[in-house]
């Protein structure tokens, strides 16, 4: 790190002697908006976008699971699994009705899938199966023929299978352990696909191109990018999500064919400055074009330490004494002024930036409030995500 001249070291200095009170590290960020940028990584369009009509369709269902070993729901605090035991078992020529069922083999639970783009009728998709009562664990069990619909209510697959659940738990009297989630699973290939989804690519005249990501920047590239590859002025950005591309050739596979030249194609997506900060758990991440203009921040923590030791105090041999606990406290003040200062040259660059704090030993919690007062101060030329 570069050595700060001696008027800046005397300022530094005094400042510092002028603030006495100061229970933690000075840290000094100096940034210039003029510093060097790195370009992003090129990447095909095909991981930064979705073509209009190529995407997944979330399909749920609700269903039972029999075959438990005891790990059932309690039929007495889930009435929505008797009733629906009763139900099944009525329309299979059973009826119990007016009976007490006291079973705990059977789980009411609900199936969730994704139904690919373009999949056919018969072919088999995945299915996630979790419990909604009671139940204590899904291993063993076996799902029973569930429908799974549609947002428009409509069937399209049907789930049924054995569950592959990679979680357990045992318990005794005086102690029990879980390992994983017993109560979820997973049914690979556990549905068939019984109708598909009407969309026909053939019948397009124009196809759009949805940035996952919506930038002005990345948009233009996108369209500049298709333009050169295909040799004509076809795309055209609609917005900062958009790119429509007209289709000129003809015939039954001209939509497909032109996905599949376009979707390899490598473009450089832009993305706006950024800090995202995530603080149930610490997690700070920091783009690349993040700049901050020369500031002083001075930021720290009081740590008490209180700690008890209480001593017995017994009386000598042959004495009229008493035994009494005598207490022993001892308190200890950190103000943390052992730390420095650190200086940060202007221009610096992301890295330079994170070794600085990492070499004042400043935490993820401690730089999340470092963020919030620069940001505050009108210092963060980025926006500063909070989630």
């Amino acid at each position: 790190m570069a050595r700060p001249d001696r008027v800046r070291h005397r300022r530094s200095r005094a400042w510092q002697h002028a603030r006495p009170s100061r229970l933690a590290a000075a840290v000094l960020l100096a940034f210039c908006l003029a510093a060097p940028v790195v370009e992003a990584a090129p990447a095909r369009i095909k991981d930064i976008a979705e073509f209009q009509g190529v995407r997944e369709n979330m399909l749920i269902g609700y269903g039972l699971v029999t075959g438990l070993n005891g790990t059932g729901d309690n039929l007495r605090s889930s009435p929505f699994t008797q009733q629906s035991l009763v139900g099944m078992l009525e329309r299979l020529g059973v009826n119990v009705r007016d009976q007490a069922i006291r079973t705990k083999n059977t789980a009411a639970v609900m199936v969730t899938a994704s139904l690919p783009p373009f999949r056919r009728q018969g072919s088999r998709i995945d299915v996630n199966v979790s419990t909604i009562g009671d139940a204590k664990s899904l291993l063993g069990g076996q799902l029973l023929p569930t429908p799974l619909r549609g947002a428009n209510g409509q069937v399209y697959a049907l789930a049924q299978g054995p569950i592959a659940s990679s979680g357990f738990g045992v318990e005794g009297e005086a102690a029990k352990i879980t390992v994983g989630v017993p109560t979820s699973g997973r049914i690979p290939g556990g549905a068939i696909v019984e109708l598909e989804v009407p969309f026909e690519l053939k019948e397009l005249q124009s196809m759009r191109i949805a940035l996952r990501n919506p930038d002005f920047t990345t948009a233009a590239e996108v369209a500049r990018v298709i333009n050169q590859a295909l040799g004509d002025r076809v795309a055209t950005m609609v917005d900062s999500g958009t790119v429509e591309v007209a289709v000129k050739a003809k015939g039954p596979d001209a939509v497909a064919n032109l996905i599949a030249r376009i979707e390899n194609l490598t473009v450089e997506p832009d993305t706006p400055a950024q800090v995202v900060i995530d603080d149930k758990t610490g997690t700070i991440v920091i783009g690349q074009d993040v700049r901050i203009s020369t500031v002083a921040v001075a930021h720290g923590n009081l740590t008490v330490v209180v700690q008890e030791n209480p001593q017995v105090s017994q009386p000598g041999p042959l004495s009229n004494g008493q035994t009494v606990v005598v207490p022993r406290t001892q308190v200890k003040v950190d103000t943390g002024s052992g730390k420095q200062l650190a200086m940060v040259p202007s221009g610096a660059t992301l890295k330079e930036l994170v070794d600085s704090l990492n070499a004042l030993a400043v935490g993820p919690r401690d730089l999340i409030a470092i963020l919030q007062a620069i940001k505050n101060a009108g210092a963060l030329q980025a926006e500063l995500v909070i989630q």
